[in-house]
């Protein structure tokens, strides 16, 4: 059924269809009834798939990756498909329009994405308090509790050495309302941005946030998320860094600059397009070699959240089968649609 709603949806500019899209989910569960049918035809509910990492309790594997709700908008909407966490962001100190429309693109022959949204979100403060808001209510002891991310990165007009300010001030002032925190530096889409994946930028914004973190009464996970685009060198000096800056894991891995896996139909409109990170089906066996890259290089001692080319239980769970922790999806949930997470976890559920 979702896919001749879909072929209905992509009719429209993507920005458009995932806010029309997002506020009919919030009006069909506004009411007790709505939720509970919601919930009912899409929730989690297998204890089974319940699992601890980096020391907090997920109610599944698979989580909504950052970009999707960058202002902690669609929370209570979005834990009646069963996600097992949602991670919101990238959240940057000021609020930032992002780069001019048009910047999303489907690729509905290669099911995937280009995008350069460019950090666009209501910024630091007020997505804090909408945080803050939707904690009401919620138990930190639930099992079956949401986890949430909060994604931090630095504002466009930030020179790099002063990146790790805007890191730091994301970290402090989103700290009581998010679980676990994931230091963005691999988004193409601000320029600049990926130089501070080399290890002397990293250890400055690491060493900083985790300075500030270790005085915290209750210090929380810091991961990094990184780029399929690195070479092994490069995976080496974040391994190492890894250890160094005692971080509690990696997401592997971020949208690629590398448009090799397209078509033909799909490369010319993508190069029309213009510049942009690519996301979805073609993603996925790089995404799947980074990830082993990093297993091996920490030897599986770090956990890992795996995202690049998911769109099915059996693409999750040869990502959990090559050493990955936990799982996310942003691409193909917008071509699997609102029950993809619970298709997921039943396969899950029979292949444990």
């Amino acid at each position: 059924m979702y896919a001749a709603l879909r072929n209905i949806l992509f009719a429209f500019p993507p920005e458009e269809v995932h806010h029309f899209s997002m506020k009919a989910l919030r009006l069909a569960g506004a009411t007790g009834l709505g939720r509970t049918l919601l919930e009912g035809q899409f929730g989690v509910k297998d204890t089974r798939l319940g699992k601890t990492v980096f020391g907090l309790r997920f109610p599944n594997p698979v989580g909504l990756g950052a970009g999707f709700d960058k202002n902690a908008a669609y929370l209570p909407e979005l834990s009646l498909l069963g996600f097992g966490a949602v991670e919101i962001g990238t959240v940057t100190p000021r609020p930032q329009l992002g780069n001019p429309s048009p910047r999303l693109l489907r690729l509905p022959q290669d099911k995937a994405l280009v995008n350069r949204m460019g950090f666009n979100n209501e910024g630091m403060v007020a997505i804090a308090q909408r945080l803050a808001a939707w904690q009401v209510g919620q138990s930190s002891t639930d099992p079956s509790r949401m986890v949430i991310g909060g994604n931090i990165g630095k504002n466009k007009d930030t020179p790099n050495e002063d990146a790790w300010k805007d890191y730091l001030a994301c970290f402090q002032t989103l700290h009581e309302q998010v679980d676990y925190f994931v230091v963005n530096v691999s988004s193409p889409n601000t320029p600049g941005l990926r130089a501070l994946q080399d290890k002397d930028s990293l250890m400055k914004i690491l060493g900083n946030l985790q300075n500030d973190n270790q005085g915290k009464a209750k210090p929380k996970p810091i991961l990094l998320k990184i780029a399929p685009d690195l070479e092994t060198e490069q995976l080496a000096d974040i391994a190492s860094l890894s250890q160094e800056m005692t971080l509690d894991g990696l997401v592997v891995s971020n949208t690629t600059l590398d448009r090799s896996g397209l078509s033909p139909v799909s490369t010319q409109v993508a190069t029309d397009f213009g510049a942009g990170g690519l996301s979805g089906w073609p993603l996925q066996a790089r995404a799947d070699k980074v990830l082993a890259d990093c297993i091996s290089l920490t030897n599986g001692r770090l956990p890992i959240i795996a995202s690049g080319g998911i769109f099915s239980g059996a693409d999750a769970a040869h990502k959990l089968k090559l050493g990955a922790s936990l799982v996310q999806v942003w691409t193909g949930f917008v071509y699997e649609g609102p029950g993809m997470v619970r298709k997921i976890c039943r396969h899950l559920s029979k292949t444990q």
